[in-house]
C-alpha cells in the first residue's frame, strides 16, 4: 500500500498510469453523454409548468455540481501539498483550476437562460447566485494569483492558500437556500427518501451527472500530462518521450 502511495507522488508514474486510463475514461464519456441526452432529450417527462425549458436542469446541475467537487479538489490538493511539499498534488490543484471555471462559466449562463422564463430575469441577487459568481471569482483569482509568480513554488503554495481560504464559500453555496430567501429552488436529488421529480426525469440527471464527472476527471487527467510535462521537461524521461512521439 505504501509503495502505491508514493507512486502517487511520481511525476513518470502518474503521467504513465494516466496514459493507460484516458482511453477507458474516453470511451465511457461519451457512452454516458449519449446516454444522458437520449435519456434527457427525448425521453424524460416534460414539466407541468416549465415544459421543455426544465431540459436545461440537465446541463444546468451537473456543471453547479462538479463546479463545486472540483474547487473543493483543488483546495483539497492544494493543502496536501502546502502541507507535505508534494509537487504532484499541487499538479492536481493547479489543473483543476481552468476546468472549474469553465464549469462554472456553464453553469451561469444556463442558469441565466433558464432563469429568465422561470423567474422572469436573466439574474438576481440573492444567496444563491452571488456565492456562486464568487465561486468563479475564486477559480480566476486562484489562475491569476498562481501566474503572477515567476518562481513556480511559490505560486503552487500561495495559490493553494486563497483555495483553502475560499472553501468556506462551498458550504455558503450549498446552504444558501436554507439559510436566507432566495428565488433558487431547494434540493431535489439529494432528498433520497422522497426525490422532487420523475424517476425519468432523474435517470437522465443521474446519468448526466456521471457524464460530467467522468467529462471532469477525462480532462484532469489530459491537463495533469500536460502539467508534469511542463514542470519536468529537463529531465530525461520527458526528453526521451519527446524524441519517441517525433
Amino acid at each position: 500500500m505504501w509503495t502505491w502511495f508514493f507512486q502517487l507522488a511520481s511525476p513518470k508514474w502518474v503521467f504513465q498510469f494516466i496514459e493507460k486510463l484516458l482511453p477507458w475514461f474516453r470511451a465511457i464519456t461519451l457512452v454516458l453523454f449519449i446516454a444522458g441526452l437520449f435519456l434527457g432529450l427525448l425521453y424524460s417527462s416534460l414539466d407541468y409548468q416549465q415544459g421543455n425549458t426544465v431540459r436545461i436542469l440537465y446541463i444546468h446541475v451537473p456543471g453547479a455540481f462538479l463546479s463545486m467537487f472540483a474547487y473543493v479538489l483543488m483546495a483539497i490538493t492544494g493543502a496536501i501539498g502546502f502541507i507535505w511539499r508534494i509537487k504532484m498534488a499541487h499538479i492536481v490543484s493547479v489543473s483543476c483550476a481552468p476546468i472549474g471555471a469553465i464549469l462554472t462559466l456553464l453553469t451561469l449562463i444556463s442558469g441565466a437562460v433558464w432563469g429568465k422564463p422561470t423567474w422572469g430575469t436573466y439574474w438576481e441577487w440573492d444567496a444563491r447566485l452571488t456565492s456562486y459568481l464568487i465561486l468563479l471569482f475564486l477559480y480566476l483569482g486562484f489562475m491569476a494569483l498562481h501566474s503572477a509568480f515567476d518562481d513556480r513554488k511559490s505560486g503552487d503554495r500561495a495559490s493553494a492558500v486563497l483555495a483553502m481560504v475560499g472553501l468556506v464559500n462551498i458550504p455558503i453555496i450549498h446552504f444558501s437556500v436554507e439559510w436566507w430567501n432566495t428565488l433558487h429552488q431547494g434540493a431535489t436529488i439529494s432528498k433520497l427518501e422522497k426525490p422532487s421529480m420523475d424517476a425519468d426525469m432523474l435517470a437522465a440527471l443521474l446519468t448526466m451527472i456521471a457524464a460530467y464527472q467522468f467529462y471532469f476527471l477525462t480532462v484532469l487527467m489530459q491537463r495533469i500530462q500536460g502539467e508534469i510535462l511542463v514542470r519536468e521537461k529537463l529531465t530525461g524521461w520527458v526528453r526521451k518521450l519527446v524524441i519517441a512521439s517525433k
